[in-house]
């Protein structure tokens, strides 16, 4: 009776104990399964990474998990979905290489997290690229950036914007009304050419540079035609020659018709023509129209037109100055301030000096135009402010429309730059530095090379 009963609590443990090795193997499996490369790693009930002797195909993929975990020896096994045992081992190498894996994935988050901290500024223009990597070889972020914005110091830095251009620009054409003609005579020649140094330096450093950063940025895909800057400069060019040339025309039309020179006002008074002009312009009137005899009058000072066509250049890219400078962030807006501002007061004094050329009284003519010039740049920086969250400087219409405009100014200030200014002043018959004293020159020449460092090296933060 005892032995029988033994028997039966004996065979109850060996069944307990079965079930109880059978449960934990059926609950016993490794999930969470993926690959690193080729091989198959998954989570064990510790969560620790195990590596499966299985090595992952495109045709066989990767099981979800393993079940039916158990040992042979020390050695751990699983069964795979077709019933079949797989060696799972313990991460030795494979936690290294998962380390390495992890390392990695964590590098690419902070790579994409610091895409946005190295960055500058082209024209403005806000340009991104990843840390440690070269601009030629980085991806550009195209759209929206986030920044810090400064508002009430774009406000008050709007009026300095105002005044420092004021100044720029009025100076000129007050100081040429002193009664000193020996010192105006100095100071005039030193501004025009200061200036013209200044003009032919904007086009060429700034604004075709610019016009090529906005074409050449990546953003807006690369450009069929890749002489686009240097077409839409040329274009520049031939709009300034062609106002011009049909200006002089009209005028020279208008000026046979009274009988008086295009570069003289006509008399007020009521004497005839021919007794208000001198001998040797009545003679070059009488062949104007004809394909033969001398011209109207090739030495003529800069005219009206001239001027005005360079303001024209000068005003669409103050503009756009204007707004680029507001849309910076604040890491940048200030080194960039203080370069536009000297960029306005130079530009200024080189308006100036050709307005206060032209005849006629201050008001109204030279007022308007030299207001014009003071206030156009603080103009752009108010566009800027009220399109500024949502200002996209890498935006492809946006980016046409700058290089656009840029690229036209540029050939408009060249062609006023070099042929209004620099050849009719030096190597025109009848410039004023054409047989100019070597004193007078030296002054013009080194005034005219200032001009050009200094916007040069502007070239450099704008």
């Amino acid at each position: 009776m005892y032995v029988l009963r033994a028997c039966v609590i004996s065979l109850s443990a060996v069944k307990a104990f079965a079930a109880t090795t059978t449960t934990d193997a059926a609950a016993s499996s490794i999930t969470g399964c993926h690959t690193h490369g080729s091989e198959i790693f998954c989570f064990d009930n510790d969560g620790h990474e195990v590596l499966v002797s299985v090595t992952a195909t495109p045709t066989s993929g990767t099981p979800a998990k393993y079940t039916g975990c158990h040992t042979h020896g020390n050695e751990s096994y699983c069964v795979d979905q077709d019933g079949n045992d797989v060696l799972v081992q313990e991460q030795d190498i494979g936690d290294e290489e998962s380390d390495e894996h992890s390392h990695n994935h964590v590098e690419s988050e902070e790579s994409e997290s610091a895409e946005k901290t190295n960055c500058h500024f082209h024209a403005g223009v806000e340009h991104c690229i990843s840390a440690g990597e070269s601009e030629d070889s980085s991806h550009q972020s195209c759209g929206i950036q986030t920044r810090d914005y400064n508002v009430p110091l774009r406000i008050g830095t709007l009026f300095v914007i105002f005044i420092t251009s004021a100044i720029g620009v009025f100076a000129p054409i007050l100081l040429s009304k002193l009664p000193f003609a020996t010192i105006n005579s100095v100071v005039s020649t030193i501004l025009k050419q200061f200036g013209t140094g200044i003009i032919i330096s904007t086009a060429f450093v700034h604004l075709y540079t610019h016009a090529s950063l906005m074409f050449t940025n990546e953003c807006l895909g690369e450009l069929d035609y890749e002489a686009t800057t240097s077409a839409v400069v040329m274009a520049g060019i031939f709009l300034a020659f062609l106002f011009e040339y049909v200006g002089h025309r009209v005028t020279t039309a208008k000026a046979i018709k009274v009988g008086t020179s295009p570069s003289e006002p006509t008399s007020s008074q009521g004497s005839s023509p021919k007794e208000d002009v001198p001998p040797h312009q009545q003679t070059r009137l009488a062949h104007v129209g004809h394909t033969h005899g001398p011209p109207l009058d090739p030495t003529r000072p800069i005219t009206k037109f001239s001027v005005v066509v360079m303001e024209a250049g000068i005003l669409f890219h103050s503009i756009l100055i204007g707004l680029t400078l507001v849309v910076a962030g604040d890491s940048f807006y200030r080194t960039l301030l203080v370069v536009i501002v000297f960029h306005q007061f130079f530009e200024g004094l080189a308006l100036g000096a050709r307005i206060s050329m032209l005849p006629g009284a201050i008001f109204p003519s030279k007022a308007i135009m030299a207001g014009a010039f003071a206030i156009i740049t603080p103009i752009g920086m108010a566009i800027g402010l009220g399109v500024l969250h949502s200002f996209n400087g890498n935006e492809k219409s946006t980016l046409i429309a700058l290089g656009t405009l840029d690229a036209l100014s540029a050939g408009i200030l060249v062609w006023v730059g070099v042929v209004d200014m620099w050849a009719r002043d030096w190597v025109i018959e009848g410039g004023e530095m054409f047989n100019a004293p070597l004193a007078r020159v030296s002054t013009g020449g080194l005034a005219l090379v200032t001009g050009l460092v200094l916007m040069g090296l502007l070239g450099k933060w704008a």
